[in-house]
């Protein structure tokens, strides 16, 4: 704040009685607030004083899951025409193998202009493996449960699998004997149930893996270099 007038060179009233005048020779003063320049002076000389508007995602999600929904779809449709129609099975085996991949094509053509690179392709293969699981799970138990109750015919496929198993615990025994109880409990249907979840489980975790390192690889060829301008 200027402590003498422009004009007389009189000193000023300071404080809060100060007025707009000179009380010397009456002209007009021009007063300046004094602001804090800590802050000012540490900021970038480029800011607003705005916010930086939020960073976009990394992944479209909801793009990205209906790809992989529809990928999905298309796999456990397949699959299922493959119980009935044997010439079927090598296309369905080949859309389940390759579904991160044609998730990532589907996702490219709706986000042309969205990230492409193996961290989004892990990503998006993720959710097309979780897909694929909940799909083909959902369609084999809905085929499972007509085919039992409905039609009846799952006669056959019941005899086999206790053969098979039967099989295996026999050849294990021969090799490790166990107690009479615990061969009962082999046999059991509680435990071919047992062996059902865990074969669904393993295949659940490789189709993960495998659809997380293709949509990686995906991504990786897909990968869009950034040209910077020359100055």
């Amino acid at each position: 704040m200027q402590e003498h007038c422009h004009r007389c060179g009189g000193e000023l009233v300071s404080g809060p009685d100060i007025t707009p005048f000179c009380p010397h020779c009456g002209a007009p003063q021009l007063y300046l607030q004094e602001y804090d320049r800590t802050d000012s002076e540490t900021a970038p000389s480029d800011s607003t004083g705005t916010p930086p508007p939020p960073a976009p995602p990394l992944v479209d999600w909801q793009a990205a899951i209906r790809c992989a929904l529809l990928v999905a779809g298309i796999a456990a449709v397949l699959s299922l025409i493959a119980t009935r129609v044997p010439f079927v099975s090598p296309f369905s085996s080949l859309t389940i193998l390759s579904a991160s991949i044609l998730t990532m094509g589907l996702y490219q053509r709706r986000r042309p202009r969205a990230r492409m690179d193996a961290a989004v392709g892990a990503r998006i293969g993720l959710i097309t493996g979780l897909s694929l699981v909940v799909c083909l799970t959902v369609a084999m138990a809905i085929a499972g449960l007509i085919a039992r109750f409905g039609l009846h015919s799952m006669g056959a496929f019941d005899v086999e699998l206790t053969q098979q198993l039967r099989l295996q615990i026999d050849r294990a025994v021969a090799a490790n004997p166990v107690p009479p109880d615990t061969l009962h409990y082999f046999y059991s249907p509680e435990f071919r149930a047992g062996m059902m979840l865990t074969g669904v489980a393993m295949f659940s975790f490789v189709l993960l893996f495998f659809s997380t390192v293709g949509g990686a690889l995906s991504g990786l060829l897909r990968t869009r270099r950034v040209v910077t301008p020359v100055a």
